[in-house]
């Protein structure tokens, strides 16, 4: 039997607003968009990297009550959800693209630990690295 990871998910206000970004800007496709009443199942995936999904989802019904969605709403809003890593080939290179976009940086690419890495977030508050590949040795 074999098991793994194939989906994360974050919390997003607009889930339009979210499919713009992650797929206009970070270069994300479209895996899965289903509706259900008010429900909406939206799913991106990288190119390169089939077997996992990354949830867009809305806080709210039928998972979460009034109040605990305003809660998840206010933490995401303040960068307080755990950040999620984007590797790349070139940091600086994806840094100065993703930039011309208006991805917000919050950090600027820094050389540190034998890489390079920059700091932004998506328009909700979801914090991101982007760490640049290291060099394999042949």
């Amino acid at each position: 039997m074999s098991q793994g990871i194939t989906m994360m998910g974050v919390y997003v206000d607009d889930q339009d607003e979210a499919l713009a970004f992650y797929v206009d800007k970070l270069g994300l496709r479209v895996q899965a968009d289903v509706r259900n009443g008010s429900y909406r199942w939206l799913t991106v995936q990288h190119p390169e990297q089939p077997g996992f999904e990354l949830g867009l989802f809305t806080p709210g019904p039928p998972t979460h009550d009034e109040a605990t969605a305003r809660t998840l709403r206010a933490m995401v809003a303040k960068g307080a959800m755990p950040a999620l890593i984007l590797s790349v080939a070139d940091c600086r290179a994806s840094h100065a693209r993703m930039q011309a976009l208006g991805v917000e940086f919050t950090q600027e690419p820094i050389e540190r630990f034998g890489t390079v890495d920059a700091g932004f977030r998506d328009p909700f508050g979801n914090g991101w690295k982007m760490i640049q590949l290291r060099a394999t040795k042949p």
